[in-house]
């Protein structure tokens, strides 16, 4: 059996709703990752976290769970770190995607029965795209770039790759990154408890 670990990258988040805590507002977009990554089949979830990030990783990760102390907030990063736990595949995920749905996880990682990588482009509205996150078989590719998620694109992975078709294209979701990514919420939508919850306390 495959051993597949999803990891929540604690990204550095820039902005925060008016009237809203910064460290409250990152607290609770990382805690509904992590929720929802606890909740899916046939996946371990983890937490990939700077040093300076270590007392966020606590706050949101559930007993037992992994917290990899990576150097820098990059999906190789992460990679590594779960391979080194013995993981055969892994799936990466900004952790600013709070009402992310967990179909979209299982559509990342299915390519990999036959491709060494798949890509989830971000689809934000008010920020630059970058990537929503990025699954590999481990250990990760050597051409793959040491790139944050804001900076990655889909098209820059397939120059990097020997070959484009070694990476697939998995669909996007919206990280929520400036007041255009806040309006796309949906209220009719379960999840995002503790986002809801703080955009109307």
């Amino acid at each position: 059996m495959v051993h597949r670990a999803v990891i929540a990258l604690l990204v550095p988040v820039p902005w925060h709703p008016p009237g809203i805590d910064p460290v409250a507002w990152r607290t609770a977009l990382a805690e509904d990752v992590v929720d929802l990554l606890a909740t899916l089949a046939e996946v371990e979830p983890a937490i990939a976290v700077t040093a300076a990030d270590r007392a966020l990783a606590s706050a949101v990760a559930w007993p037992t769970m992994p917290v990899y102390e990576v150097p820098a907030p990059t999906p190789r990063a992460a990679f590594a770190a779960a391979a080194a736990d013995g993981f055969d595949q892994a799936a990466v995920l900004a952790a600013d995607a709070p009402d992310l749905p967990g179909l979209l996880v299982a559509k990342l990682l299915r390519p990999l029965t036959t491709r060494p990588l798949a890509v989830a482009p971000a689809t934000s509205a008010g920020a630059p795209a970058g990537l929503l996150g990025i699954a590999a078989r481990l250990p990760a590719p050597d051409w793959l770039p040491d790139l944050d998620l804001d900076q990655g694109s889909p098209v820059a992975l397939r120059k990097a790759a020997p070959s484009p078709t070694g990476v697939v294209a998995a669909p996007g979701w919206r990280r929520i990154r400036g007041p255009a990514d806040l309006d796309t919420l949906d209220p009719a939508v379960e999840g995002w408890d503790a986002t809801r919850t703080l955009l109307h306390t």
